[in-house]
Parts: structure tokens; C-alpha cells; sequence
């Protein structure tokens, strides 16, 4: 029986040395063990759950070897297996790892520049602020009505497009009838038809087109930033031919055959007539206006260019020339349009002349007609007035222009132009057919003219009226 132990500590001592290995439980170098032992508190740490999103994954952990196996006495065994081990400190709570920023799968060459240059994103950011400038002042502009040669801001752009027609319609009646007239509006290259005038405003239209996308991507690409609205109206319908009830006949005849009531015929003498048919008989009588008939305006429209300043300045050189004499005598000289050339020229054919009369020989003309127009007659009166004799309209029936040219005693000498149309006589202004003394002057001379109002011209009044003289016999 072993001696009772007079200390407090209820084991069993243990001589010293006698086979307890500290450095195979702690895991200690000392005793010999390889790199790989380790201690009790780092074999727990693999078991520790790792973070879910670790960017390279971890070799799982080796298994802590156990400690070999010691022949150490039985009671120092029993001795440490009733100690309980101290356990290791809480592991923090594990905290959400931040997610690893994406590996970068472009290269620097595929970069914005305006990532790596901050003088471009500064520019970007300019030029971004003033495109919303340059929008905002477009989007504050007032839309234009638009028609023909007219333009004019709309000061209501509240109002409907009937409202706009009905305001504009004195000034152009054609836009009287609503019926007849349609409505778009062009902003930039947008264009939008507008399919009810009565309910659409003018200002909804605008602020529609200026939110929508295609008007702001074609704005960016436009070289005009600051487009008018342009509100145009267009007359799409107009009367044409004539009632059922009426009719236009070549002659009385046809007119008479027909089923119609009203019927309107042209006369020999250039009238027109208008035969009514009812029960009573027929009424024809002479119509000053047909209504039913298009207007027509008699006049020359010239397919050709203005005769040249310089071409009738050698003409009447040469009528002056004419009557630089003793006596006064008339000429005539030819303007013959060159299709070839494409200009024209002078041709003076063979006369014979008196101070009144000129006779022609108008069968040795050189000039081919395939190749030559023969375009104006122009003839001289001397000194006397530019008035076509009863002579000349016996002789200028061929249908061209004719001129005369009188007062060559003058300065500027008196110019007359007529055409005829197949013997019909129709005065013409000169300008019609020639050129004016038109030209450029210097744009400094129009600076010095200031125009005035009619209402700003000063008010002239009437002088007092002079007290009447007094007979001779009174003064005595």
C-alpha cells in the first residue's frame, strides 16, 4: 500500500522525466517531431468554415497526425484525461467578405478615353452642357407660320390650327374654307401631318416633336442647332369644272342640243353668250363675266433672253446717224435670236427711206431661218413721237415684237414695244423685252437715304390766301 500523500493536491506525483513527452502533446520541436505536427488549437483551425467567395481556392487541410503513442505508466495517462482542456478563445463571428472586384477582360486600348483623360471628360461635360443650353433656347422659340413668301412668329402658339386659319384667312382667302386646306408642321428634318386642326394645338405639336427621339438624334447630327417650327398650311382641294346644270358649247347648236339649262357660247365678235333654257323659251344674252370659264390674261412671256443695253445702243446710233442730215430720215434695223450662237444680233436689210415712210426689200434676206429667229422689228421716227402709224399697223401683222423709237433728238429718246398676235395689238412694257439701265452702284450710297413713314412726312399747310387787288379805278 503506498504512502498517503500530506499535500492538498490529490495526485500522484510523478518523478521527474518519468515518461511524460510535453513536447508530443503541445506539439513541441523538441521532441523529435517532424514539421508537420502541430498543436491541438492549429488542427482546429482548418475545420473553421472559410469564406464562400475567396478568389483562389485553398488546398483542403491535412489531417492532424496523432501523437505516437508513448509508453508512458497508465496513471499519468489517466491523470490528463480527467483534466479538462481549456477551450481555445471564440473565433469571431464571420463576416461577408467583400465581393472581388472583376478581373478586367478589356484591354487599355479598348478603354473610354474619358477614363484616363480628365481634360476629355471635362470637354464631354462642357459640350454636353452647352447642347442642353442650345435645346433650351431652341424649345423657348415661337413657331412660324409659314405660307408662300410669308413668315411670321405665332404669338398664341395655345391655339388650334383652325383658330390659325380662320385668323389668317383675310389675308389669304384661298385658306377660307377649311375643308380644303390640310396642315403640316416641319421642324428639322421631323414632318407631321396634322389629322384634326380643330382639337390639336399648335404648342402640343411642338413639344411633342421636340421630346421624341428621332428629333433630338437628328438635331445632333443637323448643322442648323436652331431650326424654325415652321407651321405651313396647303389648300389640298379646289373647285374645278363646272354645275351639273351648266354647260360650255362651241356653238349655239350644241348648246341647243344639250340636256343642260345654263349654257355659255362664244360669239363671232369675241363675246361671250350665255343661253338660259326653262319653260317660257330660250334667253341668250352677252356676258361681260363668266364665272364659269377660266381667267385668261392676255400678254408675251418671252422664251428668250432681255435684248442686250448694248445692242440697242448701237441701233439707235445708227438711227441718229440717219438723221444727222439736212433732213430727218426713218430707218428700220432687224434683232434676229442665233440658236446656234445662242445670242442675239442686228441685221439692217435694204430700204429705201423718206423722213415718214420706209420700204423694205425684205426677199434678199441673207440670214437662214433654220439656224436664225427672226424676234423684234424696230424702227425710227426721228424726232418725231414714238406712236405706231396706221401705216405700220397695216405692215406688222406677223406675230413678234415691234419697236419704235422716237425723240432721237433728245437725250434718252421715247421707246414704245407692242406685240402682235396674229394682227391683234397689245401694248408691252419695255422692260419686258430689254434691258434697263440697271447696275451695281455702291452699297454706301443706300446708307445715306433714310426712308420715312407716310405718317412721319411733315404736314404742309396751305399758305394764306393773298387779300384781292383792287381794281385800278379804286386806287386813284
Amino acid at each position: 500500500m503506498s504512502e498517503q500523500s500530506s499535500s492538498g493536491f490529490p495526485f500522484t506525483e510523478m518523478a521527474d522525466g518519468a515518461g511524460l513527452d510535453i513536447d508530443a502533446i503541445f506539439g513541441g520541436a523538441s521532441g523529435g517531431g517532424t514539421p508537420s505536427d502541430v498543436t491541438p488549437f492549429e488542427a482546429a483551425l482548418p475545420q473553421q468554415v472559410q469564406p464562400a467567395a475567396q478568389a483562389q481556392p485553398q488546398a483542403a487541410p491535412q489531417p492532424a497526425p496523432q501523437p505516437a503513442p508513448q509508453a508512458a505508466p497508465q496513471p499519468a495517462a489517466s491523470v490528463f484525461q480527467s483534466v479538462q482542456p481549456i477551450p481555445p478563445a471564440p473565433a469571431p463571428a464571420a463576416q461577408p467578405a467583400p465581393a472581388p472586384a472583376p478581373v478586367a477582360t478589356q484591354t487599355p486600348a479598348a478603354q473610354s478615353p474619358l477614363d484616363i483623360d480628365p481634360l476629355a471628360a471635362a470637354m464631354a461635360e462642357q459640350e454636353a452642357k452647352a447642347e442642353q443650353k442650345a435645346a433650351k433656347s431652341l424649345f423657348e422659340k415661337s413657331p412660324v407660320f409659314c405660307y408662300g413668301s410669308a413668315k411670321e412668329d405665332i404669338a398664341d402658339p395655345g391655339m388650334t390650327f383652325e383658330e390659325l386659319r380662320i385668323a389668317k384667312a383675310e389675308d389669304f382667302p384661298e385658306l377660307a374654307e377649311g375643308k380644303k386646306v390640310s396642315w403640316t408642321v416641319e421642324y428639322g428634318k421631323t414632318v407631321k401631318p396634322i389629322t384634326d386642326p380643330k382639337g390639336t394645338t399648335i404648342a402640343s405639336v411642338k413639344s411633342e416633336i421636340e421630346t421624341s427621339k428621332a428629333f433630338l438624334d437628328n438635331l445632333k447630327k443637323a448643322k442648323d442647332k436652331n431650326p424654325d417650327c415652321l407651321v405651313k398650311p396647303k389648300v389640298t382641294a379646289q373647285s374645278k369644272g363646272i354645275a351639273a346644270y351648266k354647260g360650255v358649247f362651241a356653238s349655239l347648236e350644241e348648246a341647243r342640243a344639250s340636256d343642260k339649262t345654263i349654257c355659255a357660247i362664244p360669239g363671232g365678235d369675241g363675246r361671250v353668250y350665255e343661253l338660259r333654257k326653262n319653260e317660257l323659251g330660250e334667253f341668250i344674252a352677252p356676258k361681260d363675266c363668266v364665272i364659269d370659264l377660266p381667267t385668261v390674261v392676255a400678254g408675251f412671256t418671252p422664251a428668250l433672253p432681255l435684248v442686250p443695253m448694248e445692242l440697242l445702243a448701237q441701233i439707235i446710233s445708227f438711227f441718229r446717224c440717219c438723221m444727222s442730215g439736212p433732213e430727218e430720215f426713218e430707218a428700220l434695223a432687224h434683232i434676229f435670236w442665233d440658236k446656234q450662237e445662242e445670242k442675239f444680233v442686228a441685221h439692217i436689210p435694204k430700204q429705201r427711206v423718206t423722213k415718214a415712210h420706209i420700204d423694205a426689200d425684205l426677199t434678199q434676206e441673207e440670214l437662214p431661218e433654220d439656224r436664225y429667229l427672226h424676234y423684234i422689228d424696230i424702227h425710227s421716227h426721228n424726232s418725231m413721237e414714238a406712236k405706231f402709224s396706221r401705216v405700220d399697223d397695216e405692215d406688222e401683222r406677223a406675230t413678234r415684237i415691234y419697236i419704235v423709237v422716237g425723240r432721237l433728238d433728245k437725250f434718252f429718246p421715247d421707246v414704245t414695244v407692242r406685240m402682235s398676235c396674229g394682227g391683234t395689238y397689245l401694248t408691252l412694257p419695255p422692260g419686258c423685252v430689254l434691258e434697263s439701265f440697271g447696275g451695281v452702284f455702291p452699297a454706301e450710297w443706300r446708307a445715306q437715304v433714310t426712308l420715312l413713314r407716310r405718317e412721319a412726312l411733315p404736314v404742309l399747310r396751305p399758305m394764306a390766301e393773298a387779300p384781292a387787288e383792287k381794281p385800278w379805278e379804286d386806287r386813284q
